[in-house]
């Protein structure tokens, strides 16, 4: 018997935060001179053509995310489920990659080991930290079969995908490269990584 063929891909930037630590627009900050956003969803892009951006209300329009194609959460103070559950909603039958903007390290590598190494038959495949060793639901492959234990999830009061991927199970991966995950989210961290002695410029 033929195994059924696995659900379409789509892609989702997450680029919906408010960028409190960092005090400035983390979508925006430059690196080799090309704003973050545009590195994410190139890099992302080049593998899943059909990619997206999250954002929250009232950024549709903002000159740096109007470039792309969009999709708006409807969850305030929800985090980065917001964004995932705009975009299982917009396509339900299919799995969506979701990556963080805010992560400099990422690779196309990275990414295809990823959707290489993909478990439809999981609610999601996701990379174990480095650190810790728990999932890290920011840059994973979320199955049409996660959106309404998701969103059950959230109706229960609870925002974290993380803690949901631990709850619910997922199809965990170690990391070819153990800092392709590591976010940046204040100016001394974008200053070690963006080879800067200051503040983002």
């Amino acid at each position: 018997m033929r195994a059924e063929a696995a659900p379409p891909l789509a892609a989702l930037v997450l680029a919906g935060g408010r960028s409190t630590r960092m005090q400035r627009d983390k979508a925006a900050l430059p690196y080799d001179g090309e704003p973050q956003l545009a590195r994410a969803f190139r890099l992302v892009g080049e593998l899943v053509p059909a990619t997206f951006v999250s954002v929250r209300g009232g950024q549709a329009e903002e000159l740096l995310r109007a470039a792309y194609p969009r999709l708006a959460g409807r969850l305030a103070d929800a985090g980065p489920v917001a964004g995932t559950l705009a975009a299982q909603d917009a396509r339900p039958d299919h799995a969506w990659l979701v990556v963080a903007v805010d992560l400099p390290r990422l690779d196309a590598g990275t990414l295809r080991h990823l959707l290489e190494a993909r478990d439809p038959s999981a609610l999601a495949t996701a990379y174990r930290s480095a650190r810790d060793g728990l999932p890290e639901p920011l840059c994973a492959i979320w199955e049409p079969a996660s959106r309404a234990p998701l969103a059950e999830f959230v109706r229960g009061g609870r925002t974290c995908p993380r803690k949901f991927l631990i709850t619910h199970g997922a199809r965990l991966l170690d990391l070819p490269v153990a800092a392709a995950l590591d976010n940046v989210n204040t100016p001394a961290e974008y200053a070690a990584v963006a080879g800067h002695s200051g503040s983002p410029a």
